[in-house]
Order: C-alpha cells, then structure tokens, then sequence
C-alpha cells in the first residue's frame, strides 16, 4: 500500500520548506515540494527609487544578504546601459567570492553534514587512529591525535550532560548512517573547526562591505568606497594586507580539510554518487566581470540543454539576449493568480492561497523555466558550465578530486558522478576552491590598478523620463540568480526576483513538467519512514533558501510560525 511521508518544515535551511513524498516498496514513487511562506518584496519595491532598491533585496534573506544587493546594482545599471569603474567591479568580485566561501562551508559542515554524520559514533573513536586517517588525506595541523582528543573530551561532557546543544535531534544511529568512528571524529572536529573558519570569510565581506550580513557600501554606478593607500581612514594596503591573511587561511582549510572532507564521505556512501540525479537541463551565468562593461567573465557560465551534457550554450555578458529571452515563469501549480509562463518583466505577484493538500495549486513558488524547461542551477550547473567552456582551473580541480576519490575507494570513479547527490557536495566544494583562487586574484588586480594612479570607485547614475528595462544575474553559492527590473521616471513600475530556490524548488510548471528538487526524489530509498533522512540528504544537497524564494509578513500576527512534523500516511483518495 502506497504511504505518505510529509516533512514539514525540511531544517537546516533558510525559511520553510514542505516536502510530500509518495512511498511504493521502500522508494519514493512521487514528490512534491512546496514552499510555504509568500514573498513580498517585489510589491515593497513598487513606486520606490531604483537606486534604493538593493537596500530591500538584500533583506530577502540573512544568508544570501550581498548576493541579491550586488544583482540588484546590476539589474538597474543593465537598464540605464551605466558602466561601473574597475576598482568597483573587483571590490564586488572580493565581496561575491569572500560571501560564497563563507556560503559553502557553511552549508556542508552546518547544514547538511550531520546527514552523514553520527556525532554520537565519534565517542568509540581512537584518536591515534583517526590521526593516521587524517595524515594520508592532508597536513592539516589540527588533525592531530591531541587535538581529536580534546573535541572528543568535549563530546563526552555534552553527551553525559544530557544536553547535546547544536548536536540535539540527529539521527543517531540510524540505519543509513554507516561512518567509521574515527571518520565521525575527524568530521566533528571540522564541524567545529568551520564555524572559526567562515567567519573569517565573514571578516572580508565586513571590511570592504562595511558590515555582514547586509553591507552597505553599494551605490547604482559602483561602490561606496573610497580608495587612497595611504590614508588610514580608506581603503588602503594595511587592510588590504589584512586581507591578504585571511585569504591564505580560508585556502588552507578549503584544500586541506573541506575537499577531502567531502571526498571520504562520497568514498564511505559510493551509492550516493548514483542517487539524486535530476536528469534536468543545467543553467548557470558566468561571474567575476573583469571589466566596467561586464563583456568578460574570470568565469563561465551557460546552459547545458537536456539530454546531451556535450552541448553547451555560453552566456557571455550582462548584456546577453539568449539569457534575457529565454527565462520565463509560471504560476500554474502555485498560489498566485494567473495561468501560463510570462516572462519576468511581465510577470506579476497576485497571491491567491488555495488550499494546502490534494490541490492542483500547492506552493508560493513559482515555476522558473528556460527555453521552455525547468531547470537546475547550483554549485553542479556551475562547474558543469565551466568545464563544457573548457576552464582549465575546474578541470584541474576535478582530476585532483577525483584522483583522491579513486585512491579511497581503491577502484575507478564511473563518470557522470556530478549529476547525483553527492556529486553536488563535491561541485560546491570545488567550486569553494575555484572562488579562493579568484578571491586571491581580483585583490591583486584592485592593488596593481590602484597602483596606476585609478581611485575612481563610483559613476553617477541619470534616470531618463520614458521607461526603461533591464536584468542583472550573479552566480551566487545556490546558483543563479536574476533581478528584473521596470523603471519609468525614475522610479519602479515593475521588479521580480528569480532565486536560485526558485528554480530548484519549484512545483511543476505550465506543462506538469518537475521542478529538481521533485525529480531528483523519485527512486530514492528510504530505510525508516518515520525518520527520512535519505529524502533529507538529498534536498540539503541542493542547499536551499527558501527564504530567497518566499516571504511572509503577518501583520496580525507577526509572531506567528509553522509547527514543525514528520508525518506519514495513507495516500487519499
């Protein structure tokens, strides 16, 4: 008899996602994924200054906080055909490549490692054993036994305490959890190690951004910031020096720690490599313009079309009119007024709430598309996109990756391994890599442009009478994400916000064609019904945020909440 697991809220995430599962023979026969909270923001923005709204997007969230202020910039200089001087274009690139580091690490040891993880296995753990683990993999010098012993010493206290704190409501012992102990330990101890080391990504973003989350040097036309090397109150070669420090810190561990880290849990779950695929198109958009005009990208982008993976379509500039006619959006499956796919700058945001369950309208997401398919953005599209273009720093990455994957599984890695569960965790983690380089390189370009005598950092913006539109797309760490904007007089007619979340979380589109996050369910196994961590693994591997996808204001009752369940059932009817 066909059963029904509803997870409600999915945790670890940004905002609140419902995820309905149709379980036949122990796999997920069918999903459905709902977002439930609506968003607001591109009413808020209505009748507003364009040079202002930045200030809104980037309260769309706490995570992705510069990423939707860095796209709205664009989308409104992409309207007003306004270049941007260089130093500006590198102090966003050192913001965007600083928050995505900070993003990915984040997100694989806080918000979806213990997928993997039994914290509570780890106590068994010999360190000297986990010590020579550690040492064929990395000269990480905090995997050494004394230092294993002392976050092992602290896992025993909170365990005999009663009070697990960050480590509370796991899945302890479950059946799919199969780490050795000495693997847990390692993880635990990176688990804590992480929560130091994104911070100093943080510290970067704060620097030059002035604060995080949400920074406040932005301006349509550049950047706030004032550039003088020898004055202490600018920016200048002692912070950039600082800087510098912190660089080579996060390098260290995203190379010693975060790529093995993933590479070890692929080699312990290989049947993981297999599961998740979504078998959707790949979009993502190249990032770092090195140039005012945003016509050359440090990195690719493109869109891979279904079906051939060799086939790629490059995306080339902020200007490109492949990308800005062939996104489009549905509301057919949400709840929102209308029917039928309508292009960004034509789309609207009417909600019209249903009903919750067994209804043909089920989420407040809509349904993104491209040339007329869903499809997947991310970490995955991204390195997909870089390698098709033939960027040789990804394919470095990944025979390195690989390399390291082949040894500890002691056979040959069978290709397509990108396209599955894992296979994300291992993009995001290369593509951290990738961001590391290209954060080193865009300050040493901001230092030898200084150098020639250039401090311009900002070029006024003048908004004409008639109506003008534009978009402006960044590859953020959950993929890509567009603004699109209206502008008449100077002020907003129209704006919408297409999230990475939105692309992968959506509900099935005009056609009753899948979102990726409801295809990549169907075949998963599920070991225990009632606690569905395989459906959790998966979902978490997309990193979602739904808070970039939705939004709720409550106004009678601000204070108000989903209870959280995990529930299961009879399907009806």
């Amino acid at each position: 008899m066909a059963k029904r697991i509803v997870i409600d809220p999915v945790t670890r995430i940004e905002g609140h996602l419902r995820i309905e599962c149709t379980m036949e023979g122990g796999n997920v026969s069918e999903a459905r994924a709902s977002g439930q909270m609506f968003r607001g923001i591109e009413t808020i923005l209505k009748g507003r200054d364009p040079r202002e709204a930045w200030v809104y997007t980037q309260r769309i969230c706490g995570v992705c906080t510069t990423v939707h202020a860095i796209a709205s910039v664009r989308a409104v200089e992409n309207a007003l055909k306004l270049e941007v001087p260089e130093n500006a274009q590198h102090i966003r690139n050192i913001i965007t490549a600083a928050h995505a580091i900070h993003d990915h690490i984040v997100h694989f040891y806080h918000l979806s490692a213990l997928d993997w993880v039994d914290v509570t296995q780890a106590l068994k753990a010999d360190p000297a054993q986990a010590e020579r683990l550690a040492s064929g993999l990395s000269p990480w010098p905090l995997n050494g036994r004394a230092d294993l012993k002392i976050v092992q010493d602290r896992l025993s206290g909170l365990v005999e305490s009663g009070r697990l704190g960050i480590f509370s409501g796991g899945y302890w012992g479950h059946p799919a959890m199969r780490l050795e102990p000495e693997i847990n330990l390692l993880a635990v101890a990176h688990y804590l190690q992480a929560l130091e080391t994104q911070r100093k990504a943080n510290q970067i973003v704060a620097i030059l951004g002035g604060k995080t989350p949400h920074i406040q040097n932005l301006a349509v036309g550049g950047v706030a910031n004032a550039v003088n090397l020898e004055n202490q109150s600018t920016l200048n070669m002692e912070r950039i020096a600082f800087m510098k420090t912190l660089v080579d810190e996060l390098g260290a561990f995203i190379e010693q720690v975060y790529i093995p880290d993933v590479c070890v849990i692929a080699s312990r779950y290989p049947e993981w490599l297999k599961l998740g695929k979504t078998n959707l198109p790949l979009l993502s958009v190249p990032e770092m313009p090195m140039d005012p005009k945003g016509s050359a990208f440090a990195m690719p982008g493109g869109y891979i079309p279904m079906g051939d993976r060799a086939e790629f379509i490059p995306i080339r500039s902020f200007q490109d009119a492949f990308f800005e006619e062939n996104v489009r959006e549905a509301v057919d499956h949400s709840w929102y007024k209308g029917h039928g796919a309508n292009h960004p700058y034509k789309e609207d945001t009417e909600p019209n709430f249903t009903q919750q369950d067994g209804g043909e309208r089920y989420s407040w997401i809509k349904s993104p598309t491209f040339q007329g398919h869903p499809a997947e953005v991310g970490p995955l599209s991204h390195l997909r996109a870089m390698l098709a273009s033939g960027y040789e720093p990804a394919k470095k990455r990944l025979n390195g990756a690989v390399g390291l994957l082949q040894a500890l599984l002691g056979k040959d890695v069978p290709p397509g391994v990108l396209d599955s569960t894992l296979g994300r965790h291992l993009a995001r983690a290369l593509r951290c890599g990738l961001m590391y380089e290209e954060l080193g390189r865009s300050m040493g370009l901001l230092v030898a442009n200084i150098a020639k005598g250039d401090t311009a950092s900002f070029n006024a913006p003048n908004f004409p009478k008639g109506e003008i539109r534009g978009f402006g797309f960044l590859e953020a760490p959950r993929g890509m994400l567009s603004h699109w904007v209206a502008i008449r007089g100077g002020k907003i007619q129209n704006y919408q916000v297409i999230a990475p979340t939105t692309w992968n979380a959506a509900p099935r589109n005009a056609d009753g064609k899948q979102g990726p996050y409801e295809a990549s369910l169907v075949g998963t196994p599920v070991a225990d019904q009632e606690r569905p961590v395989e459906v959790l693994r998966t979902i978490h591997s997309f990193d979602p945020c739904l808070a970039c996808s939705i939004h709720l204001i409550d106004a009678k009752n601000p204070a108000s909440h989903v209870r959280v369940r995990v529930s299961t059932g009879p399907i009806e009817g």
